[in-house]
């Protein structure tokens, strides 16, 4: 497998079109997935370019067109090149895409087959539709940033719950699906991927748990939010971290054995809330003994569920990930390779041929695309 690909290798969503309209966060990483997968993405900027974030990595595998859309003529090319897509991603606040000519209405009448994807912070409707937010806000409302973080205070798990989980990922699933749909009946849809709906959505498991009393909104005090002596990271001799996982019994039983806590009593009560300070503490002096990798050469690899806690920069030579290639090299930048893999038809990352003019983009699409059957 060569998942820097290059342009021979195509995937499961060759031939699919679909119109970026540039912003930041969530809506340029899911044009990352689509492309990586093979859809064929023109990305819209704005003169100056949207978005500070999307270099090399996020941005990778499509061409980008400079449009005015406030310009009659650049909106009419924006129309023409829409006739031709099978899906558009959009990351404006509600009412934008209206005011410009492209809001759905306008869209799907001249190409009624079209997904129309829209990604936002709070969604098309409700009291806070057309406020600004970001992924902390988004979280906030939802129950998922007061569940992560020390006792003290929540803390953000980067973007990677809202934008990114919440939002990315669900206007992916959505796009998806509504494509599965338009190929049964031949209309298009929008589809409304709001964050603070996705995270909720996130939560599932959590709202399970506290439905049977099984969960508190104290935080560090419940099975996965740091809470549980042996479901957390410890720091090491050497100052770095180990993560350490062994949920089921057995494999807590191999954990302590081969951390040598065998003969302590007080880690037979592993399942009582009352002893987990302690247990905390016990295991915080013991894993001061040694350095994280001591730790890791006697319990990783082992069903002990331990590994070690890596930097960005250290994760790439991690051997199984580099094994497996779950970083790659390309264009000269370290990045993380296309996910999922399929056995049939490999995503890879595609370079793309470099900017293009709108004209341009439009003629390249002149033809009958795969999934416009």
């Amino acid at each position: 497998m060569n998942p820097s690909g290059g342009t021979g290798q195509v995937g499961p969503l060759a031939g699919l079109r679909i119109v970026e309209f540039a912003g930041i966060g969530p809506g340029p990483f899911a044009a990352m997935l689509l492309a990586d997968m093979g859809a064929d993405l023109v990305r819209l900027d704005r003169p100056g370019g949207a978005d500070p974030y999307s270099k090399t990595v996020v941005s990778r595998g499509r061409p980008t067109v400079t449009v005015d859309l406030k310009d009659p003529a650049d909106a009419a090319g924006t129309l023409a090149l829409l006739e031709r897509a099978d899906a558009l991603i959009e990351g404006f606040r509600p009412g934008v895409m209206e005011r410009l000519g492209l809001g759905p209405d306008a869209v799907l009448a001249r190409n009624p087959r079209l997904v129309y994807g829209r990604m936002t912070g709070w969604g098309q409707d409700g009291p806070l539709a057309k406020s600004a937010g970001h992924d902390i806000t988004y979280l906030a409302v939802t129950g998922a940033l007061a569940a992560i973080g020390p006792a003290e205070h929540p803390v953000p798990p980067l973007n990677l719950v809202g934008d990114y989980g919440g939002g990315a990922l669900y206007l992916v699933t959505g796009i998806l699906a509504a494509l599965l749909s338009a190929g049964r009946t031949g209309r298009g849809q929008v589809v409304d991927a709001a964050i603070c709906d996705g995270a909720a959505s996130l939560m599932a498991m959590f709202s399970e748990l506290a439905s049977q009393g099984r969960w508190t909104d104290q935080r560090e005090a419940n099975l996965l939010d740091g809470g549980a002596p042996w479901y957390r990271t410890y720091p090491c001799a050497d100052g770095r971290h180990v993560a350490i996982g062994p949920l089921e019994p057995q494999f807590y039983a191999l954990f302590r054995r081969l951390a040598g806590l065998d003969a302590d009593p007080d880690f037979d009560r592993r399942d009582d809330p009352e002893m987990w300070p302690v247990l905390r503490a016990k295991l915080e002096a013991v894993f001061l003994t040694r350095t994280r990798d001591e730790w890791c050469n006697l319990l990783e690899g082992t069903d002990a569920c331990v590994a070690p806690v890596l930097t960005l920069s250290e994760a790439p030579g991690h051997p199984h990930l580099a094994a497996r290639e779950t970083f790659v090299t390309h264009d000269g930048t370290v990045q993380p390779a296309p996910a999922p893999r399929f056995s049939g038809t490999p995503s890879a990352i595609r370079s793309p041929s470099g900017p293009l003019s709108l004209s341009q983009a439009i003629h390249r699409w002149s033809g009958e695309g795969s999934f416009r059957s």
